[in-house]
């Protein structure tokens, strides 16, 4: 009686096994289906090649010969290997450079961060003129940067620039925010914060729809106050969030040139010169190009900001 049965589960079982066969080889993309799938891709493939591959694979070739005007032209630079390098970091401008640089970024972005933050959750309140007062927020992120450059430059000017006579009106006097070496970098960087701000309003306010507002009710229930409802449901749930904009204003702020180069061209005295202004003046600043130590720099800077990606992607998995 045991063997007929045995001989039914052997001959039950063989079905399945040859349908979730077949269904393995239909699941294998048949030929004309990888073809589509990489018709599809080569337009994003040609793009990634000419606009991101190449001008990399450039910016390294540049770094590398003694790229002069003429050697430019007629194409036979003499490789140098990392001379380039060693000669930028060895300069003066250099640590003066890092410096400004990161004290330019990192203050731009804190505080952009922060404030945008504040405006976020002021505005993910539901109120009359609401969507008015955002729209006017986004304002200086709508403006050319050369308009919104000479205007902060004309706001600052020492003469008649609207800030020292506010300033004027509480028997402050005048303060040379362009063209001191105390107050230069300090200049840039508040013009940069007042750019910045609104990128930051916009992400952060997004993230905070994503946030069910059962949560404000039940926490509300339960006797928290404002603060405490921000600091154990708003800013926790806003992490991945706040790290894709910190890292992209990180990217972002790291490459400013036209706001630095029109309202001080990295004076007095390489006040401040950040990396990129640095890189921007060699290469175009001058009547001189001296093009490869422009790339090296531009090279620095890429891989500080591949730097900030790779332990931007190692802090998600951690705290995944």
């Amino acid at each position: 009686m045991s063997s007929p049965r045995n001989g039914a589960v052997v001959t039950a079982r063989r079905p399945v096994a040859a349908r979730s066969a077949a269904g393995r080889r239909r699941s294998r993309p048949s030929p004309a289906r990888r073809w589509t799938a990489l018709a599809f891709l080569t337009p994003l493939l040609v793009y990634l090649a000419l606009f991101y591959a190449y001008p990399l694979y450039r910016n390294v070739e540049l770094s590398v010969h003694d790229y002069t005007p003429r050697a430019f032209v007629r194409g036979d630079a003499e490789f140098t290997g990392l001379k380039n390098y060693l000669d930028i970091v060895s300069d003066d401008t250099f640590l003066t450079a890092l410096g400004s640089t990161a004290l330019f970024t990192l203050v731009s972005i804190a505080f952009q961060y922060a404030i945008g933050l504040a405006l976020a959750v002021f505005f993910h309140r539901s109120f009359r003129l609401s969507a008015v007062l955002r729209a006017m927020f986004l304002v200086p992120w709508l403006l050319p940067l050369i308009v919104s450059a000479s205007t902060w430059s004309w706001m600052l000017n020492s003469d008649n620039g609207i800030v020292n006579a506010f300033l004027g009106a509480f028997g402050i006097g005048q303060i040379n925010w362009l063209t001191s070496p105390d107050t230069a970098l300090l200049a840039v960087t508040v013009a940069n914060i007042w750019l910045g701000v609104p990128f930051n309003l916009v992400i952060l306010y997004a993230g905070l729809q994503n946030i069910p507002p059962e949560l404000y009710e039940a926490a509300g229930l339960d006797g928290t106050n404002a603060w405490q409802r921000f600091r154990r449901i708003t800013f926790p749930l806003l992490r991945p969030v706040s790290a894709i904009t910190l890292l992209l204003g990180l990217i972002y702020t790291l490459k400013v040139v036209d706001i630095i180069w029109i309202m001080t061209r990295g004076g007095p005295a390489d006040a401040s010169t950040t990396l990129a202004i640095w890189s921007y003046r060699e290469a175009f600043g001058t009547g001189q190009p001296d093009f490869s130590p422009a790339a090296a720099v531009g090279n620095l800077l890429i891989l500080i900001a591949f730097a900030a990606g790779l332990l931007h992607v190692r802090l998600r998995k951690e705290t995944a």
